[in-house]
């Protein structure tokens, strides 16, 4: 019942930053809390950031606290995360993810996006 699509992905070298993009459509009203998530080679899935919808609450992996920062704006359904002094650590796919499960920190999320690739080069 909602629809997620990444933007903004591509190849940045080591030190830079980029800023990914989440575009949701679909039942959004139903919307509690959004997040990111990144899938390195070989790796599993791990969490990368989250943001409550109302009050726009966050939470972030030890990772990329200080480096990264999540976002929404709330007019255009859409959630961001804005990665400054990016690592060849961070090369991965990124994904949007979203919950209609009310608590925080999510531990649960309901739809994802199809990914975004991001590649730092060193």
């Amino acid at each position: 019942q909602v629809q997620l699509v990444e933007s903004g992905g591509g190849l940045v070298q080591a030190g830079g930053s980029l800023r990914l993009s989440c575009a949701a459509s679909g039942r959004t009203f139903s919307n509690y809390a959004m997040g990111w998530f990144r899938q390195a080679p070989g790796k599993e899935r791990e969490y990368v950031a989250t943001i409550r919808w109302s009050d726009r609450s966050t939470n972030y992996a030890n990772s990329v606290k200080g480096r990264f920062t999540i976002s929404r704006d709330s007019a255009k359904n859409t959630v961001y995360l804005q990665m400054n002094s990016l690592k060849s650590e961070d090369t991965a796919v990124y994904y949007c993810a979203g919950t209609t499960t009310r608590s925080f920190p999510p531990v649960e999320y309901g739809y994802w996006g199809q990914g975004t690739q991001v590649t730092v080069s060193s």
